[in-house]
């Protein structure tokens, strides 16, 4: 069984958790390590001459897996001649050559590059006819069960607690079936599908009967994204709404987790309650503040009575008593907040989030969409520009596959009427203009654009992202298009964050030389773009480290459009006045194909505008619950010390 890095369970600490929970530092010390498991299995099996019958899973999750699964087979001498592999789902109807397909996913990240046998590996049928289905899924357990059943099955978890497409209300004793697509389910996946539309409203899946059935089944979950339902998963009853919380009846099943994934389980998010603490500060301020948040209370309202009440009492016996406790805490939040993220000049800034000093500070904003900086750090962004300070912005990707396939026709028809109307001859524009309508009006459910098409999407995003730099203030070169090679192969899947990617990075950062670096902190999905930008960006600096100017330069956090820091985390909070909210909201209205309705919407119906508003009026309310000064809004950000 997969060994953690963290203490195991005490008694009290499965009070809270009724499963085998694992651990790791990040998802790929925790992909190695559930390869290893599978490939000590693999041998043993071999050893006795015997199949080994693997439960595969697709999705996000499992990408890491399977590329450790490939090293060991190519560098190591792994054998998977003896695996026969039964996957867990397959969206109907689907083409097995389509991209989206799980068959082409199972082939490209897998089976194309280990020695299984093909016909020993089984992924669900997307093109059966309907009445097919029912003798298809027949025969699919009737093969798992001829083999003695699975041996291990590997399982990621969806928003709302699927497994496979074991939607919310499956039964233990479900079948392998045609199911209906929980909403949730759908709008997760209509990024694969560019839009809502194009996403399959149904699935093949393994049913829930033949999981629970497998020998020893490990679940995967990765980023903060999926904490909150890991611990329903994993702390809550069992109940069908959450399919998930079925494995705690397991007698063999364990999640293997990374930090984030694990962040709002017990005893990580509040281990006190767990066992005996040391109160370092950072705990301190996490526990009050949570309790403050808990009880609706300001934070010089809590009293003795409600530490102790709450499993704080070590805490008063530390630190007590609690109106110490509470003008300490209160004191330091209260130093967060700023209207200087520059740092104020010729001003006392032994209490404040930045340094009075240099006055005028070169600063890097990162922005790895052509509209994360004016979304999540709009006001900053001005309020920088505003104060004197060189502001210089770096668009990390084009963004070129979140324009609409309409938009980048109407560009593109825009020219050829721009050319007429001025009389300007040229073949060319015409050539790419209609090849762009052929293509387009043939053109598949997510079927990748051909590199015209992709060209003419990313000159849409960078005119919107110089518009809005223009709007705040800058010249164009205090404009950077990074476009990093990363993101550039056309599909929603992206390559891994490679050398180039980080040199580029180096060679901006080591140009500017800034006193003050921005990056998008966000940790929600350790294969998304915002990640492998953030990790580019950590590569970079921590490369960059020795020289000197980087002795004095700070690395700011701030978070994207769907989250914010929680209150105990904000170091820096940058408060805004009406005034200021809206001018934030006329640069965000400059990237105009990200207005009404936009390819990635997710599972938020507001515009992103209306969400980055929302989110900092609610930092504002949390800091104003706090007992602290009420703003119109705030935006905050955490430093990252390298």
């Amino acid at each position: 069984m997969i060994k953690s890095n963290i203490d195991k369970a005490t008694g009290f600490e499965k009070r809270f958790e009724n499963i085998n929970t694992v651990v790791f530092e990040n998802s790929n010390e925790a992909s190695k390590a559930v390869a290893t498991e599978i490939a000590v299995l693999i041998k043993a099996k071999q050893k006795e001459n015997k199949p080994c019958i693997l439960g595969l899973a697709t999705g996000s999750s499992p990408k890491g897996l399977y590329a450790e699964l490939v090293r060991l087979h190519k560098e190591e001498g792994l054998s998977f001649k003896n695996v026969i592999s039964f996957n867990l789902d397959e969206y109907y109807p689907m083409e097995p050559n389509s991209i989206n397909s799980y068959v082409r996913f199972m082939k490209e990240l897998l089976f194309d590059h280990v020695d299984i046998l093909p016909e020993n590996a089984h992924v669900p049928d997307g093109l059966l006819t309907k009445e097919q289905i029912a003798d298809y899924c027949h025969d699919y357990e009737a093969k798992i069960e001829a083999l003695g059943g699975i041996d291990l099955q590997i399982l990621g978890i969806g928003g709302n607690g699927h497994i496979g497409f074991n939607e919310s209300g499956s039964l233990q004793n479900s079948k392998t079936r045609l199911v209906a697509l929980d909403h949730i389910t759908r709008v997760a996946a209509s990024k694969d599908f560019s839009g809502l539309s194009n996403t399959p409203r149904t699935a093949i899946t393994l049913g829930v009967k033949k999981i629970m059935e497998a020998k020893q089944v490990i679940l995967m979950a990765w980023g903060e994204g999926k904490a909150n339902i890991i611990k329903k998963s994993v702390e809550d009853e069992v109940t069908n709404q959450i399919p998930a919380s079925f494995l705690q009846e397991h007698n063999n099943a364990v999640f293997v987790l990374d930090k984030e994934a694990s962040s709002k389980l017990t005893r990580i998010n509040r281990p006190w309650l767990v066992e005996k603490v040391i109160w370092t500060d950072k705990l301190i301020r996490k526990a009050v503040l949570g309790l403050a948040l808990d009880l609706k209370k300001p934070i010089l309202m809590l009293t003795d009575a409600d530490y102790i009440e709450h499993g704080m009492s070590d805490l008063l016996a530390d630190s007590g008593p609690a109106y110490d406790i509470n003008i300490k805490i209160f004191n330091k939040l209260q130093n967060t907040i700023t209207g200087w993220p520059g740092g104020k000049p010729n001003a006392d800034d032994s209490n404040r989030p930045e340094r009075a000093e240099p006055t005028r500070k070169k600063v890097l904003i990162f922005s790895p969409h052509p509209d994360d900086d004016i979304i999540s750090m709009g006001g900053t962004f001005m309020r920088l520009q505003e104060q004197g300070h060189e502001v210089h912005v770096a668009y990390q990707t084009s963004g070129n596959i979140a324009v609409a396939d309409d938009e980048a026709l109407r560009f593109a028809r825009f020219v050829i009427d721009y050319n007429e109307k001025f009389g300007i001859k040229s073949a060319e524009a015409e050539d790419i203009y209609q090849k762009a309508v052929a293509f387009l009006t043939n053109k598949k459910n997510s079927e990748i654009d051909i590199p015209e098409v992709r060209y003419i999407k990313g000159l849409i995003r960078k005119g919107e992202a110089r518009a809005t730099s223009h709007f705040v203030g800058l010249t164009d070169d205090q404009i950077h298009f990074m476009e990093l090679p990363f993101y550039e192969t056309g599909t929603i899947e992206k390559k891994p964050i490679g050398k180039e990617d980080i040199q580029l990075t180096m060679d901006l950062i080591e140009k500017i030389k800034p006193q003050q670096i921005y990056a998008a902190g966000d940790l929600a999905d350790p294969h998304g773009t915002h990640k492998v930008c953030l990790d580019a960006i950590f590569e970079a600096v921590k490369a960059l480290k020795p020289k000197p100017f980087m002795n004095d330069c700070w690395l700011w956090l701030y978070r994207g459009a769907w989250q914010e820091w929680g209150i105990d985390e904000v170091e820096m909070a940058v408060p805004m006045s009406p005034d200021q909210v809206l001018a934030k909201r006329h640069g965000i209205f400059k990237h105009q194909s990200q207005k009404d309705g936009v390819v990635f919407q997710g599972t938020d119906a507001r515009e992103f505008w209306q969400r980055a508003e929302d989110r900092n009026r609610e930092t504002a309310q949390v800091y104003q619950q706090m007992g602290l000064a009420s703003y119109a809004a705030m935006e905050a950000f955490v430093r990252w010390i390298f």
